[in-house]
């Protein structure tokens, strides 16, 4: 053929349209004759499918199974069938019993006899399509099993289209595929003809013969050249390269022709390049041992990139200079590196572990970091101080060195004792020669060794003078040992670290002070007491310690004392200032004090101590804000008074669930002074939750503080939980995982004291009163099993009534409470306040009060609306000191 075309057409571009023609054809004749076949597939396919859903549908209809049970079946099913035929659009719906009689079909008078075609497949319940000779001409038919609920086959179902319906469906898609074959043809020959005009223009009209010519000229002038030539065509294929291209890259001889990616031995970088077409302008590359200069243009006929044009020229004459650019520019951005990733945080174990993770593998294998025990406790190490293990990073995991956390005491002969007595980094090239090194620990050193480490750089960690600890790059990757310019760079390195850990060990120290300070400041476990069982939890904010505190505090008369503050800031101050806080909150306690009255002497107190810490110079310390909630629950009358200095208001969750904020006038915030704090009184049911809090428990960034409230009466409304539970559950749903404030939270669940342990009498005003109620206390103390306590409980109810009676004013009343000790109370209208003096030996009286606080083990007076209350404790065991006839001297022996 290829003489014909020759002689008709001298042209390539000719000779390369009749072909294409020819082809198009040929491809055309070929899709034509596929895409009959296929339709003709097509059709049948959708005629079985069809066929398959209207029999299905028709199996599955609610009536058909108890139309088949009928006497006359057909009397039902034929006009169904007819119906349901004609709807869905084939030729018969046939409907027999499992012996292959009809029940229905499109001609009346086949009703009756036996089906024709193959129905066992669907008497063992599986859908059947076949093709057959029918009453209807050829037809496509679907048999399917009408099935019992039990899964037995009661009937058949079959439906089809005749061939002939499917042939005239094939028959009305042929114009349609030859109109768009001949559209096809069409255009294809119009884009042979384009694509032959266009490589007309691009051959100029050349035939073969020039064409030939031309590319042995180009060639020979190509292949002299001594410098490296790569044409690569669109689709990443390497078109040509020359002898010089494949001396410089190591390509194989049979390289053209093959993807850029699919060349054996061609450098990664180089055919990353290459693929990408991008222009090149002298751009150094390194392959294997030599450093080549690469220039790649793409070339762009007719304005459309078709590939790329590439030189190379071989530079390995520049390649150890560009090796030393390389390495200080690898150092500089390790330093770099290391200025944002090292001391991201006041830990200094993990200043430590940072440092030991940007050194490696840029710069070392592995990196272990040795620091003086006491840096680690944030104190200044001494000499001779044992070294920790505080962090360890490698390119492997099971190196043979020290493992992290191991207390180290390493000997003077080694580069690590070396480099923290001297301060100056040791450099050892070759691990196996240095026997001081060795000496250390021989059985480990030996297994480093053989595990492939054999250099090392010990650079002590300096600062501000002092010798923190040592770190140690150690080398196994790399053959060659570290040199004199790796030592500037681990000092370069070490030294910025130590900045930031010294002030991670600073911090650490200062730290360190206040927790221990707030600590001692808290109190370390509830004292005891019977009023509520009470528990509570303290968190110091991530940032610092806080000024939050707590306390429970009994009282007298079984009562306690729930207190819970909030000093505003952070830091030593902040805790000093809740340490004295708290002090005098216990102090003004004990002198019985109401709970708006005792506020008030705070508020006093918080004002002085603003004034005293005020520096004049420079107007800075003071107290920047202090609140505070007191409330004291007495569990025999059930009563519980509470008043607030700017404090959030505390919650009560009742023994139900029912879980309120209580409603208690705010007051302002301690120190301000000015406005007097009210004072609310609540009855609490037994077992009653009383919960009080600091705002660090409510209050949050992402919610704002009536959310807060809401999630913690969500998280109370379980009265079925103790204290300690609920402090639990109060926690887990309220604080992030890092909370920003201090939280103090306490929570007491009420108790009380019933009648049984309660004993109260009013006193005739005449001094046989004191007989009768003193005869009345023993034996309800008898009752209560005290008989022990019967004689000094006699002395003291004698002196306290007595002095009631004669000092006082009446009504007086004695209450006796049977609690963790015994609580002897006499109650009288007057506001004198009783004191404790020693007589003189001339003196008739004046000796009662201290015969009480003889045998008491404590004895106060505090003050009621009404009048006064004198009280006095025993210990249930006995007295705690005996009655001394020697503290009277006027008594002989």
């Amino acid at each position: 053929m290829r003489s014909p075309l020759s002689k008709g057409f001298k042209s390539v571009a000719g000779q390369v349209f009749v072909l294409q023609v020819a082809i198009v054809v040929l491809l055309a004749a070929g899709a034509l004759l596929a895409l009959l076949l296929q339709s003709r597939h097509d059709v049948d396919r959708e005629a079985r499918n069809r066929s398959v859903a209207v029999a299905e549908t028709f199996a599955h209809s609610p009536d058909l199974q108890e139309s088949l049970r009928t006497a006359d079946p057909s009397a039902t099913l034929q006009p169904l069938a007819e119906v349901t035929r004609k709807a869905a659009g084939v030729d018969f719906i046939v409907v027999m019993d499992t012996n292959g009689i009809r029940y229905s079909h499109p001609q009346p008078d086949r009703i009756g006899k036996r089906f024709v075609g193959t129905i066992e497949p669907s008497l063992a319940g599986k859908v059947h399509t076949e093709s057959v000779q029918g009453p209807l001409g050829k037809e496509i038919q679907a048999v399917v099993p009408v099935t019992a609920p039990d899964g037995k086959v009661v009937g058949l179902v079959s439906a089809g289209l005749t061939v002939e319906n499917v042939s005239g469906a094939f028959d009305r898609q042929l114009p349609v595929i030859l109109l768009a074959m001949a559209t096809g043809l069409a255009l294809a020959t119009a884009g042979t003809a384009l694509t032959s005009r266009r490589l007309r223009r691009q051959t100029r009209g050349l035939g073969p013969q020039e064409m030939t010519r031309m590319y042995e000229h180009h060639d020979a002038v190509l292949h002299s050249v001594r410098e490296g030539v790569l044409i690569t065509d669109g689709d990443g294929r390497l078109v040509l390269a020359n002898d010089e291209a494949k001396r410089l890259l190591g390509l194989p001889e049979d390289a053209e022709g093959r993807r850029i990616d699919e060349v054996p031995g061609l450098d990664t970088r180089m055919a990353d390049l290459l693929l990408s077409g991008r222009v090149a302008t002298d751009e150094v590359l390194e392959t294997g041992d030599r450093l080549l200069v690469v220039n790649q243009r793409p070339t762009h006929p007719r304005g459309r990139p078709e590939g790329a044009a590439v030189t190379i020229r071989d530079s390995t004459d520049m390649q150890v200079l560009t090796g030393r650019a390389e390495a200080a520019r690898k150092r500089l951005r390790l330093l770099y590196d290391a200025t944002g990733d090292i001391g991201t945080s006041l830990d200094v174990e993990r200043t430590a572990q940072e440092l030991a993770d940007v050194a490696v593998p840029r710069f070392a294998d592995f990196v272990t970091v040795d620091l003086a025990s006491p840096v680690l406790d944030g104190e200044e190490p001494g000499p001779g101080s044992d070294m920790r293990r505080t962090a360890v990073s490698g390119i492997r995991r099971d190196h043979p060195l020290y493992p992290l956390g191991r207390l180290i005491e390493f000997k003077p002969s080694t580069p690590q004792a070396r480099g923290y007595d001297t301060g100056k980094t040791e450099l050892v090239t070759d691990l196996a020669e240095a026997p001081g090194w060795r000496v250390q620990d021989p059985r480990r050193t030996r297994a480093i060794i053989e595990y492939g480490i054999h250099s090392l750089i010990a650079a002590p960690i300096k600062a501000r003078g002092v010798v923190l600890g040592v770190v140690n790059f150690w080398r196994a990757g790399k053959p060659e040992p570290f040199d004199e310019d790796d030592v500037s760079l681990a000092e370069e390195l070490v030294a910025r670290a130590a900045v930031a850990m010294d002030n991670a060990r600073r911090y650490t120290r200062e730290h360190t002070l206040a927790v221990t300070l707030q600590r001692s400041l808290l109190p370390r476990g509830l004292p005891e007491q019977s009023a509520v069982d009470a528990a509570h939890r303290y968190l110091p904010a991530h940032s610092g310690v806080g000024g939050d505190w707590f306390d429970v505090i009994p009282m007298p008369g079984g009562r306690v004392a729930l207190v819970v503050g909030d000093v505003v800031g952070h830091g030593l101050h902040a805790a000093a200032t809740m340490g004295r806080l708290r002090t005098a909150v216990h102090n003004f306690t004990s002198l019985d004090l109401p709970p708006d009255e005792l506020l008030a002497r705070l508020d006093d107190l918080v004002q002085r101590m603003d004034e005293d810490d005020t520096d004049e110079a420079d107007g800075a310390g003071g107290v920047l804000g202090a609140t505070c909630l007191y409330a004291v629950y007495d569990p025999v009358s059930r009563s519980c008074t509470l008043s607030r200095a700017g404090h959030l208001p505390p919650l009560v969750v009742a023994p139900d669930g029912t879980t309120e904020i209580v409603d208690l006038p705010a007051g302002p915030p301690l120190g301000l002074g000015g406005m007097p704090f009210e004072t609310s009184e609540l009855r609490l049911a037994e077992g009653s939750q009383l919960v009080l809090y600091t705002d660090g428990l409510v209050e949050q960034r992402t919610r704002d503080i009536e959310e807060g409230l809401e999630l913690l009466r969500e998280a109370l409304s379980h009265p079925d939980r103790d204290p300690q539970e609920s402090c639990v559950a109060v926690l887990d749903a309220m604080l992030p995982s890092r909370p920003t404030d201090d939280v103090a939270l306490l929570i007491a669940r009420t108790r009380t004291l019933g009648p049984d342990r309660v004993a109260q009498w009013d006193v005739p005003p005449r001094a046989s009163g004191v007989g009768v109620v003193r005869n009345l206390a023993v034996a309800k103390l008898a009752e209560w099993g005290m008989e022990e306590l019967a004689f000094t409980t006699e002395l003291i109810l004698s002196e306290l009534i007595t002095n009631a009676l004669r000092h006082g004013n009446p009504p007086v009343r004695v209450r006796l409470l049977h609690d963790h000790a015994l609580t002897c109370e006499v109650w009288d209208g007057s506001s004198t306040a009783p004191h404790l003096r020693y007589a003189a030996t001339t003196d008739e009286g004046g000796r009662g009060l201290f015969l009480v606080a003889q045998l008491s083990e404590h004895w106060g007076t505090r003050y009621t609306p009404e009048g006064k209350v004198i009280w006095s404790e025993q210990a249930l065991q006995g007295p705690s000191g005996g009655l001394s006839l020697d503290a009277f001297g006027d008594l002989e022996p």
